[in-house]
């Protein structure tokens, strides 16, 4: 049973069902992840966006582009190191930067997690073709505004 929110603002409404939704979405992911690769939600992140990058990936982009801190980012990798999912190498071009790669194991966990996409695809399916063209339109919107509150704010990585 859910726990009854006292009405605020109508604005408090949205933000309130808007971080229950994602919560709840990311909560879907992860146990489904979880349970067929074995994999956390941002593991399964940084796997997805090294083997579809084109450039070479350095823990500095998947910091900017996952959102993370760089010591935040170090340690993920390193765990995921340890567990044979990824590997750095040394950047030949640029010797005090390293790049970051997938193992075997790290490709398989890719594989898998590609399949592990029904509820994904479960939970978008519950929207006509307009709503997810509206919802795609709207979630553009605030996520070019949630940037520019961040670069405002001057909090690195994410310039």
């Amino acid at each position: 049973m859910e726990a009854k929110v006292k009405k605020v603002d109508a604005l408090d409404d949205i933000w309130v069902l808007w971080n229950r939704t994602a919560q709840a979405i990311r909560r879907a992911r992860e146990v489904e992840l979880h349970g067929v690769a074995g994999l956390s939600l941002i593991e399964a992140s940084v796997i997805y966006f090294v083997k579809a990058s084109k450039e070479p990936v350095t823990p500095a982009i998947l910091a900017r582009s996952l959102y993370r801190e760089p010591h935040t980012i170090s340690g993920l990798i390193s765990r995921m190191e340890n567990r044979g999912l990824v590997r750095k190498e040394k950047n030949l071009a640029r010797k005090n930067q390293v790049r970051v790669v997938l193992t075997k194991k790290g490709e398989q966990a890719f594989k898998e997690q590609s399949k592990a996409d029904a509820a994904q695809k479960d939970l978008i399916s519950c929207l006509s073709e307009k709503d997810r063209d509206n919802l795609k339109v709207c979630l553009e919107k605030l996520h070019k505004k949630a940037i520019e509150l961040i670069r405002e704010s001057k909090r690195l990585p994410y310039q």
